[in-house]
């Protein structure tokens, strides 16, 4: 059985097991059933805080296992997630063992639903210092550019970023449309372990890598749910408009001020190819506009007043906040 890195970054690393070899293919087909078992080592300085496990094939059986070596003291722990539903605890806790020095945390589940991602995260409580560290070499704080990138943010300069990204042609692709937003709603969380994002946040394909028009808003209110963007395009702006400073994933050293329209009709396809029409007000229009500007290869840099120039983000004043309106 062959296999592909689809993503292979230091970030962030997604491999595809493929039903194929050098000899052919093999489907598989209805009422066919296969087990499948694979395993890959990776080196000390490259083994992350996470493994993500997606279920893309109707499965009966899914098993992970993570070997830690045991004099680093690893706890482990899980989520589950959906294309429908935040992450919410593992229903089972992994087990655990010790083998010869190694300490195993198993985990496993009958019958998962489809499109459904378990992330299984650890951390190390007796971790040795780097070899920096231990030398008493100073080690200076991750910039928030670099931060997003090490987290497989695709950053300014990169000519995808530039580039108008492809529509999908739905439904006849909508197994693809499912890959680019599970990435996406991957990537949002990963992406909200390490920061809060008050005023609700978004990312779009191009922003890890994906050439096509897909993007996942967060809105800044409690509860509410993350809306998707499958081939969006404004169709209507109001005229009344305000200044706000903005962020962007792929530049976050800065912040920029951005004039948007206040109120905007967005059209966007279903999975099942179905056009859809809403209307989006105040903040959430301009995180919906941010992102659709992405899938056309546009910055908010673009969108700034002309002599009016980003700040760094150490003098912006408003982190943890929500963007103020009139009432």
């Amino acid at each position: 059985m062959d296999w592909q890195a689809k993503h292979d970054r230091d970030a962030f690393k997604e491999l595809w097991l493929l039903f194929d070899n050098d000899q052919g293919r093999f489907p598989l087909y209805p009422g066919d059933a296969v087990w499948i078992e694979y395993a890959y080592t990776v080196s000390d300085t490259k083994w992350g805080r996470w493994f993500q496990r997606t279920v893309r094939l109707p499965t009966e059986h899914l098993e992970v296992t993570l070997a830690f070596p045991a004099a680093l003291d690893p706890v482990v722990w899980g989520t589950e997630t959906s294309m429908t539903a935040e992450a919410s605890p593992l229903p089972s806790a992994p087990a655990r063992s010790e083998e010869n020095a190694m300490r195993l945390f198993t985990w496993s589940t009958t019958r998962p639903a489809l499109h459904a991602r378990y992330r299984l995260e650890w951390r190390f409580r007796a971790r040795p210092a780097t070899g920096r560290e231990s030398q008493g070499v100073q080690v200076s704080a991750v910039r928030p550019s670099e931060q997003m990138r090490n987290l497989g943010v695709v950053q300014q300069g990169a000519p995808l970023l530039t580039e108008a990204a492809r529509r999908f042609d739905l439904p006849s692709e909508r197994e693809a449309a499912e890959r680019a937003v599970d990435a996406l709603f991957a990537s949002m969380e990963r992406i909200a372990r390490v920061h809060t994002f008050a005023k609700g946040m978004g990312i779009a394909a191009p922003q890890i890598g994906i050439g096509r028009a897909a993007a996942v808003v967060q809105p800044a209110e409690q509860g509410a749910g993350t809306i998707v963007l499958l081939n969006p395009r404004v169709t209507d702006i109001f005229d009344d408009t305000d200044e706000q400073y903005e962020g962007c994933l792929s530049f976050f050293d800065v912040r920029g001020m951005v004039p948007r329209p206040l109120r905007i009709t967005v059209e966007t396809t279903t999975i099942g190819g179905v056009t859809l029409t809403t209307v989006y007000e105040r903040g959430l229009a301009r995180l919906i506009a941010h992102e659709i500007d992405h899938l056309d290869g546009l910055l908010y840099l673009s969108r700034m007043r002309p002599g009016v120039e980003p700040i760094p983000v150490e003098e912006y004043r408003q982190t943890g906040r929500t963007w103020a309106y009139e009432q």
